[in-house]
């Protein structure tokens, strides 16, 4: 999937000379958190979150710090918290230098992006161009979109066993002691595993399979350094698993 096919467009945004309150408004009118900050032409020149005015004077949430700490900190920077918390134009308070996308980028690079630089959304360019922006909200849309809904009927058993062991021989966890069964949609899972974590990965990995009624779990434990076997709580009972 490509960020064309998740951005939204046409693009709401806000030009450098707009007030903080118009900014604000704009957010709280339309429901979204962030804006780019566009010239007349669509050139991206910052973004302006409601990150950006958490600390404001008139609210009286500005950082605070001992006398000794602000001489630490030095004048330029306190000047530029000023700036941030008291300035009543956009371009003031705005961030500079936002992370951008592109239409034909992977949604794997964007997550990667958002993650990594912590924020919540990308202007998407062309030519220099604002001609969209995919969100956290957008990736969202994009999930719910491609999570089944419905079952998929009748699947034969043999080709649920054999598409749960084809996903396990892909993960590197995937334990070479766990076995399969599977008699009428219901999959019991038997064998070894020597990390706790890896059961609940194998069961996620059988409820993903179409055709999948329900989740048997048999596995036991064995702890690598004493050898311990440790049986699971619900060893012989069903976890249903969704459609």
């Amino acid at each position: 999937m490509i960020v064309e096919d998740v951005m939204t467009t046409p693009v709401i945004s806000v030009e450098p000379s707009a007030t903080v309150a118009e900014a604000a408004k704009l957010m709280l009118a339309d429901r979204i958190s962030g804006l780019p900050v566009t010239t007349r032409d669509g050139t991206l020149v910052g973004m302006i979150s409601e990150g950006d005015l958490l600390r404001r004077g008139e609210l009286g949430t500005t950082r605070k710090r001992p006398s000794w700490l602000e001489f630490l900190v030095g004048p330029g920077k306190l000047a530029d918290e000023y700036i941030q918390t008291h300035g009543r134009k956009v371009e003031q308070v705005m961030s500079t230098g936002p992370v951008t996308t592109r239409r034909d980028a992977r949604l794997e690079e964007v997550v990667t992006a958002m993650s990594r630089h912590r924020i919540k959304r990308l202007p998407v360019l062309e030519n220099d161009k604002v001609v969209g922006i995919v969100a956290r909200s957008d990736v969202l849309r994009a999930l719910a979109r491609t999570l089944p809904t419905a079952s998929p009927g009748a699947v034969a058993d043999d080709r649920i066993r054999e598409a749960i062991l084809a996903e396990l021989d892909k993960q590197s966890w995937g334990h070479k002691l766990i076995r399969i069964h599977v008699e009428n949609g219901v999959v019991t899972l038997t064998g070894a595993i020597c990390d706790e974590r890896e059961r609940q990965a194998t069961k996620v990995v059988a409820e993903n399979v179409p055709g999948v009624k329900a989740v048997t779990d048999q596995l036991a434990w064995i702890e690598p350094f004493s050898g311990m076997v440790v049986l699971p709580e619900e060893s012989g009972t069903h976890q249903q698993a969704s459609q």
